[in-house]
């Protein structure tokens, strides 16, 4: 049970205002060979990065997954080896309840930064980032029962963020 979807219209609206076009150009992640383990995320709007600019890219995009896997998200090799282009949190982690939480659906945001001396001119529907589904295990005496409700930053902000 895994698969991407795109998140509703009215989701992506409150998220990326007055952007409807974008909403349905929208691609969902595919892999490109038979043996990638990524799933490559396209650009859903051109991106102008001057010397360490920074931009958040709202990808229209979340994850069902089966409950002992996550999704690690990495820039893909050739923005950071050719144009020296990081994702700000380095690896993004999308744990299997972030889909369809109740504050945002699921949306994935993904941060890149320009840590390079030149300007990177990426278009829409360029390959930027990767998502590889991992597998995690948990300890014998763990006994959590929390759930989510929020975003990004959700699990940091206190009880308040779960029922």
């Amino acid at each position: 049970m895994r698969r991407f979807e795109k998140i509703s219209m009215k989701q992506f609206d409150i998220d990326f205002k007055n952007y409807d076009s974008v909403y349905e150009d929208i691609k969902l992640p595919e892999r490109k060979t038979k043996f990638s383990s990524g799933y490559d995320f396209y650009l859903p709007f051109d991106v102008y990065l001057k010397p360490f600019d920074s931009i958040i890219i709202p990808t229209g995009i979340r994850v069902l997954m089966n409950n002992d896997e996550f999704l690690a998200i990495y820039i893909r090799s050739s923005l950071g080896y050719k144009y020296n282009v990081r994702m700000c949190n380095q690896v993004g982690i999308i744990d299997a309840d972030y889909y369809n939480n109740i504050d945002n659906e699921g949306h994935i945001f993904i941060k890149i930064k320009n840590e390079g001396d030149n300007i990177v001119k990426l278009k829409k529907n360029d390959r930027y980032v990767q998502g590889i589904f991992q597998k995690y295990h948990l300890v014998d005496s763990d006994t959590t029962n929390g759930t989510r409700r929020g975003g990004i930053g959700s699990t940091n902000r206190g009880d308040e963020n779960y029922e």
